[in-house]
């Protein structure tokens, strides 16, 4: 079950002057990106197990690092060592080093109400600009440093959100360390897998297995408030969609259809779940209200309509479908209502690819301005964005299976699922916008289906 933080907040934001770092850009549509260096020493400990602040340290440097927008400056580099987090740094020789960037912070033992914490404290200092760069809080107040508190088994959160805090100082968006990925652990031979939910932090630590693998599960993906899942599971013996309260650790089936469900997804604002419904051969898309349990028939078409996705401010549904011969993307309002298509023309459904190849298991960005999907074509699998307009396509990835998007909260990084080769093992993978920043991650077993949380509270 997730932890919350105990407590939170006292820290930074906010530049009075001119900046190396607050001029700090990137540019996702050209991705070109030169990273910038920045330098985290080990965070110092007060009262506490050195391995303590030293996890704390190495996550922090391990998330920046990961985004592909940041060095870490090696400390066999270091020219001070004589940090203090309450007196500014000698410029000068952070300046040698060419560091624009620097991290100062303590990890110290308190007690509160009678129980013993954890509690984190940064500062973040402007090497070229000469001056304590300042965060926000949130209230939107400038503040000059930041402090999280936990429980002593919970101390990874202290470090992703710390890298959360330095990642949007420095880039102006959202952080998205401190989260929790879903997705399907495999296990066992290629004809017999066992598949289980599975929940872990977003870098591959405190994997947990949610389902036993008694029966195979697939498809997972997260509530806005990341305290359910809803995904499709083969107990019973029909393909149904289920959802999994993770404060309870309970399961149930979603709805009472005579038919198989499949491909389910939250409404934006979690109070109903998008599934595909299969009848007769053919599959149509509803909505369906968590309330009431009371289900809406979005599309009525003989062809094969699935996996849904609905835009963030919930007026806007993409999906999958073969309506025109093959597999491609087409978005309608939610509502039902006839739209204008970019292609011309009036429809219930507009379609929004016309490239060679196959579309399918379409994402709405949380930005809104995106779309991600899986793309065949000519015998290799791809990753790839679209606008909304179905202009700006661009593909991400190459593989010989590529597959199952879904965006991190902030919007810029991917997770999708990857076979390298003909009967290789499924890994889970990610890549942000610029399709460089190509990364593998970790799992004790084989994995697919991956899904993002929100930042968790």
């Amino acid at each position: 079950m997730m932890k919350r933080l105990l407590c939170a907040i006292a820290l930074a934001f906010g530049l009075g002057g001119p900046s190396a770092l607050a001029q700090f850009e990137v540019n996702i549509q050209e991705g070109v990106l030169k990273p910038t260096p920045i330098a985290i020493p080990n965070f110092e400990s007060i009262g506490v197990d050195p391995e303590v602040a030293q996890t704390i340290s190495d996550v922090v440097r391990s998330d920046l690092e990961s985004t592909g927008l940041f060095t870490i400056t090696p400390e066999d580099a270091y020219i001070q060592t004589d940090l203090n987090i309450e007196v500014a740094p000698r410029f000068a020789d952070w300046k040698i080093i060419q560091t624009d960037a620097l991290v100062v912070g303590t990890v110290e033992q308190i007690t509160r109400d009678g129980n013993e914490l954890i509690r984190g404290s940064v500062r973040m200092w402007d090497v070229y600009g000469e001056e304590l760069m300042r965060f926000e809080d949130s209230a939107g107040r400038q503040v000059s440093g930041r402090r999280f508190t936990t429980t002593p088994e919970d101390v990874r959160r202290i470090a992703h959100k710390i890298a959360d805090a330095i990642y949007s100082r420095l880039t102006g968006e959202e952080g998205y360390f401190d989260t929790r990925i879903v997705y399907i652990a495999e296990t066992g031979p290629k004809n017999a897998r066992i598949k289980r939910l599975a929940i872990m932090d977003a870098d591959g630590a405190n994997v947990r297995y949610l389902t036993s693998g008694a029966f195979t599960v697939l498809t997972p993906r997260f509530s806005p408030e990341a305290q359910q899942i809803t995904y499709m599971s083969y107990e019973g013996g029909t393909p149904r969609v289920y959802l999994y309260d993770l404060r309870r650790a309970r399961q149930e089936v979603l709805g009472n259809f005579r038919s198989m469900t499949f491909a389910p997804r939250f409404s934006r604002d979690g109070n109903s779940v998008l599934l595909t419904q299969a009848t007769n051969g053919n599959s149509d898309i509803y909505l369906m209200d968590l309330q009431t349990r009371q289900s809406r028939r979005l599309t009525d078409h003989p062809a094969i309509d699935t996996s849904p996705s609905m835009s963030p401010d919930g007026r806007q549904i993409v999906f999958n479908s073969d309506r025109g011969g093959s597999p491609q993307l087409y978005v309608m309002n939610t509502n039902g209502t006839t739209r204008v298509c970019p292609s011309g023309g009036r429809d219930i459904a507009c379609r929004i690819t016309f490239g060679s190849g196959r579309y399918s298991t379409p994402v709405w960005s949380p930005r809104g301005d995106l779309i991600a999907f899986t793309k065949q074509s000519r015998g290799r699998f791809h990753i790839g964005v679209i606008g909304i307009d179905g202009q700006g396509e661009r593909l991400l990835t190459e593989s010989y299976l590529d597959e199952g998007p879904d965006w991190s909260p902030n919007g810029r990084v991917i997770t999708f699922f990857r076979e390298r080769a003909p009967g290789a093992s499924p890994e889970l993978w990610s890549v942000d916008l610029t399709g460089r920043n190509l990364r593998r991650l970790p799992t004790p077993t084989d994995a697919s289906d991956p899904a993002w949380s929100p930042l968790l509270d």
